[in-house]
């Protein structure tokens, strides 16, 4: 799975390397070094034109969504906390994704992602966890696969922009190269040359849709260890990323 990741890029540079044609100044988000669920993060996405001859061409552009997926259908918010990840098997076909899947697919921009080791019991014969920050051997920025979607407050006011929710969910799949030492599943990364067909929401081929979604290549992730201070997501700051020794 993928619960925690890195996401510092400033906006300039994401609008930059995806493309992006609108962007909201105020919706400026901050360096983030432990982004949790219920955290606002980055997401590109592309929006079709309506269809009541008020629309335009497709718009590429980087929102602010909540991590942890919201089904249209659901009675209560809260359940995006347990939909922060969308296994790449089933994504297609799960009810609280399929929808999303067939329209609405961001890009969710990280600098690499945590995940924790099992070690066997200490001494005190408890079992620990030891965390590592994966990331790119070539310190390029990720662009793991998501999916978003609208919830709509039944209480809310109709012309209340407050009532609506966007979230968004990441994609895993299983863990290859450094990750698949330390966990058995990992974000799913694209590459550049599937960017537009994955945003593209008139693309609703599952088939053609599931071919992007290709296993990473090897050797592309290096892994260090990092401190426990990782785990309790109050804690936040690049120091997050310094080397430990194990």
């Amino acid at each position: 799975m993928c619960g925690r990741y890195v996401s510092t890029r400033a906006p300039q540079e994401v609008t930059r390397l995806f493309g992006v044609t609108d962007w909201r100044s105020e919706e400026t988000l901050a360096p983030n070094w432990n982004v949790a669920p219920t955290d606002q993060v980055y997401a590109v996405l592309e929006r079709a034109p309506r269809q009541d001859g008020g629309g335009g061409p497709v718009r590429r552009e980087l929102r602010p969504l909540r991590w942890g997926l919201v089904p249209s259908w659901a009675e209560d918010p809260k359940i995006g906390a347990r939909l922060i990840n969308a296994r790449v098997e089933t994504v297609h076909e799960k009810p609280a994704y399929r929808r999303a899947f067939a329209r609405r697919r961001c890009l969710l921009p990280a600098d690499g992602f945590y995940e924790w080791q099992r070690l066997r019991d200490d001494e005190r014969g408890k079992p620990r966890k030891r965390p590592y920050f994966l990331y790119p051997a070539d310190g390029q920025v990720m662009a793991l696969a998501g999916l978003y979607e609208y919830w709509r407050d039944p209480e809310g006011e109709d012309d209340d922009p407050a009532a609506w929710l966007m979230t968004c969910t990441i994609i895993t799949t299983d863990a290859t190269d450094a990750a698949g030492r330390i966990h058995p599943r990992m974000p799913l990364a694209l590459t550049p040359d599937h960017y537009d067909a994955w945003l593209d929401p008139h693309r609703d081929d599952a088939d053609e849709l599931r071919g992007l979604l290709t296993r990473p290549t090897d050797g592309h992730l290096n892994a260090r260890p990092v401190s426990t201070a990782v785990n309790n997501t109050r804690n936040n700051g690049p120091h997050l990323l310094d080397e430990v020794t194990a």
